[in-house]
């Protein structure tokens, strides 16, 4: 999060947040209510904001899957 300017990442959580199939219960919610609860687990731990260089495609996952990708992903 620290190498993510500020306007970058509301932007990406924005567009997260907007995505087709992202759930988020039975009420309707505003964005910018996703949006803060993205930044909320964000900056807890709960969640990462994954990039891939070589694709250039970006993903935001639960801690504990980002941690499993990228140990494996550090594996030869």
């Amino acid at each position: 999060m620290e190498r993510v300017p500020e306007e970058q990442l509301h932007g990406l959580l924005e567009e997260f947040a907007s995505r087709d199939g992202t759930d988020y219960g039975f009420n309707e919610t505003a964005l910018e209510e996703r949006v803060k609860r993205l930044l909320t687990q964000l900056r807890a731990g709960k969640i990462q904001l994954l990039f891939d260089v070589d694709s250039e495609q970006w993903d935001i996952l639960p801690a504990d899957d980002a941690q499993r990708l990228l140990n494996g992903a550090a594996e030869p």
